[in-house]
């Protein structure tokens, strides 16, 4: 599905979450290969370890205590004011972690006197009551960063030449002395805490044997790409604060065990349909080995109902982990059965292969019998995202699903919303940058090469890196409301699935239009795209296209667009069939195309829907038939009571025969026009073709 999507308009709870996920990892996961090589040193050389060294172990406390949080202050730092707010960040998250140990030494003064007077060093004592500071870093590096970028802005202009390193220097050493303070005497009790409470929370869940619950929430929470506020915000800080005490920690293993989405895919593989069946085994192969997690996020999307065997996985997962007391020593990222077992505990191995293996099989049996059960479908996951959001709940007003006439590809989306010029510049995006938009971009790359344009470049990056460089912009469906707000001006891709989505042909079709000599554009596919483009953009493409489209119709010839004989006030169809069969007769009657242009409007929507969103949708021909118009013409068919259009509710249907671009501006105003409820409102309150007319715009040939 390629579209460009309306740039949300007020707070929305899904995106402020997906935002501070999207922070959170953005600090945490490049830091992660440190993690790592901390578990590996528990793992081989504290006493219990594989291989135990007494001077090697030293170095495990002062790197998980100080090492690691400060990695993740600077990171944090660093994404907001680059080297200068790294080192701000560093030295205010050092007051937090040394105000933590001054808060818990003044608790535990007593405790500490029987500790030593027991012959007990005083080193191991403060390191059994150390809380680490990764909440904290991920706090205050990026708001002291933050702070000393607003401080820099407001006297920046007032340097007297000459004195610039003197004030750089000294500005940013003064305001970190007073951030280290502040962390000190502010952050460091919060957090102790929010930790205290988090820690006391996780244990009342294991001590009560209800830690499979939280399956409940991370299962649906990846689905919905929450998964990195839940698992980098709590489960890390917490997993290594256990780890550190007892050399393992099962919170590592909640969001990590690819079980249950390995259990979807198979029952895809053996019992799903069409494209779904075909592409499962690949995607199965890359979530388990891969550790690329999102890749079976559509097909539950697809049949909503699976949520529940992920859930069910999940919680079988958690309950065989938490029977053998299974652990890994540090995060297992990406979530690969590779990684996990990387990090494992030396007396985990059996028992995460058996959570693995239970959660699969109890995924696979329940995502069977729903599949059976179920209604079933060709199994097509393009045509299914058009239901996806419906089912999601996640729909806005003007930001309806573009499944078909995506009709026809990205290129005319791009049109509609004012875009122009070569493409020079292709990225994948996604929350971390790190998994399926690698993939993604991979695929993406092979296609654009193969089609000859070798000096494209395409790669991949996290949301929260982007900007306006950027010609396209490839994205999940879920996320592009996001990417776009960091990338106004360019072409917003949006895709169901990662590993074969035939909106990388449209793109690949946008590229050829864009920098290819007389590319032989699709103007069928062309006009619809262009409306469903600008009907679901964003603000700021609907200022774009405001100012391209003319305001007042422009005459060109002598025979309307759209006349008045072409329009039905309350049309009689019941279904998308006899929607696009009553749609058509008005194009035949106009002259506009023969008998065989329906019959290929009926070839479109079986190939992909045509439906639009916000209650529209836009029937059009392949671009086979072609030969079948006669000239540019369009007609509206409004049904006050709705139809059902492939199971989604719809209002007003045009029908749309173009040849060239005679009628783009008329379909702009149409775009413009459905992008704004209050528009919608009066064409629903319309009472004659003329108010119609008024209202879209008329334009002559």
């Amino acid at each position: 599905m390629s579209t460009t999507t309306e740039a949300p308009s007020g707070f929305s709870p899904r995106v402020a979450l997906q935002k501070v996920g999207t922070s959170l990892s953005n600090m945490v996961m490049p830091n992660i290969p440190a993690l790592i090589a901390w578990g590996l040193l528990t793992a081989f050389f504290i006493p219990d370890g594989w291989t135990p060294n007494a001077p090697l172990e030293s170095v495990v406390g002062p790197m998980i205590h100080y090492l690691l949080p400060l990695l993740i202050a600077n990171t944090g730092g660093r994404m907001i004011y680059e080297a200068r707010g790294a080192v701000v960040g560093v030295i205010a998250t050092m007051g937090v972690i040394a105000g933590s140990d001054w808060l818990i030494a003044q608790e535990n003064a007593a405790e500490l006197e029987q500790w030593l007077a027991a012959g007990n060093a005083e080193a191991d004592f403060a390191s059994l009551g150390q809380v680490h500071m990764f909440i904290g870093a991920m706090i205050m590096a990026p708001l002291a960063a933050w702070v000393m970028k607003k401080l820099d802005r407001i006297w920046q202009d007032h340097i007297p030449a000459g004195f610039e390193m003197l004030v750089n220097m000294f500005s940013a050493g003064i305001f970190g002395f007073i951030a280290l303070a502040a962390g000190f005497f502010g952050l460091a009790p919060l957090v102790n805490g929010l930790m205290t409470l988090l820690s006391n929370g996780v244990a009342a869940l294991v001590n009560a044997g209800l830690l499979p619950l939280v399956s409940l929430l991370i299962e649906p929470a990846k689905v919905f790409f929450l998964n990195n506020a839940i698992n980098h915000g709590v489960l890390t800080p917490l997993g290594i604060a256990q780890a550190d005490v007892d050399g393992k920690s099962i919170l590592f293993l909640l969001e990590a065990n690819p079980g249950p989405g390995v259990g979807i895919l198979l029952a895809y593989t053996i019992f799903g349909s069409g494209a779904a069946r075909a592409s499962a085994p690949g995607a199965a192969i890359i979530q388990f080995f891969g550790g690329i997690h999102e890749i079976y996020f559509p097909y539950v999307l697809m049949k909503p109902i699976l949520i529940l065997a992920a859930i069910g996985g999940g919680m079988t997962g958690v309950a065989v982990n938490a029977l053998f007391s299974t652990g890994l020593k540090a995060p297992a990222s990406p979530g690969s059965i590779l990684a996990i077992f990387g990090v494992a505990a030396r007396d985990s191995y059996l028992g995460i292969a058996l959570a693995v293996l239970a959660a699969a099989a109890v995924s696979f049996t329940l995502s069977a019998l729903f599949l059976k059960i179920g209604k079933q479908d060709d199994g097509d996951i393009a045509a299914a995202t058009a239901k996806m959001e419906q089912m999601k709940g996640k729909k806005s007003s003007v930001a309806g699903a573009l499944t078909g006439a995506g009709a026809a590809g990205a290129g005319a989306a791009a049109d509609a919303a004012g875009h122009s010029g070569p493409i020079q510049k292709i990225v994948f995006a996604c929350d971390a940058g790190m998994g399926s938009s690698a993939m993604g971009a991979t695929v993406l790359r092979k296609k654009v090469r193969a089609a000859g344009f070798d000096d494209i470049e395409v790669t991949n990056k996290a949301i929260s890196s982007l900007n306006d460089e950027w010609d396209v912009v490839v994205t999940q469906k879920e996320l592009t409301d996001r990417a776009q707000q960091r990338t106004g001006s360019a072409v917003h891709v949006s895709v169901d699935q990662f590993m074969n989505s035939p909106r990388y042909d449209e793109v690949v079709e946008l590229v050829q239009q864009r920098n290819a000599e007389g590319a032989d554009a699709d103007p069928d596919a062309a006009a619809a795209t262009a409306t469903a483009g600008a009907a679901t953009a964003g603000a700021h493409g609907r200022r774009r296209a405001a100012d391209a489209a003319p305001s007042d119709a422009v005459p060109a010839a002598g025979t309307t667009i759209l006349a008045p004989d072409s329009i039905i006030l309350s049309g009689t169809a019941s279904d998308s069939a006899s929607g696009i069969d009553e749609a058509g007769a008005l194009l035949v009657a106009a002259g506009a195309v023969d008998e065989g242009y329906v019959t290929a409007m009926h070839d479109r929507e079986a190939t992909v829907s045509t439906f639009m969103g916000n209650g529209l949708a836009i029937p059009h021909g392949t671009n086979e038939a072609k030969s079948s118009i006669q000239r540019s013409a369009m007609s509206f068919v409004r049904y006050p009571d709705g139809i059902d259009w492939n199971g989604n509710p719809t209002t007003f249907v045009i029908g749309i025969a173009g040849v060239g671009d005679e009628h783009l501006e008329l379909l702009q105003k149409v775009a413009m026009t459905f992008s704004d409820p209050a528009q919608v409102q009066r064409l629903e309150n319309a009472t004659t073709t003329e108010e119609i007319l008024e209202i879209l715009g008329d334009t002559k040939e």
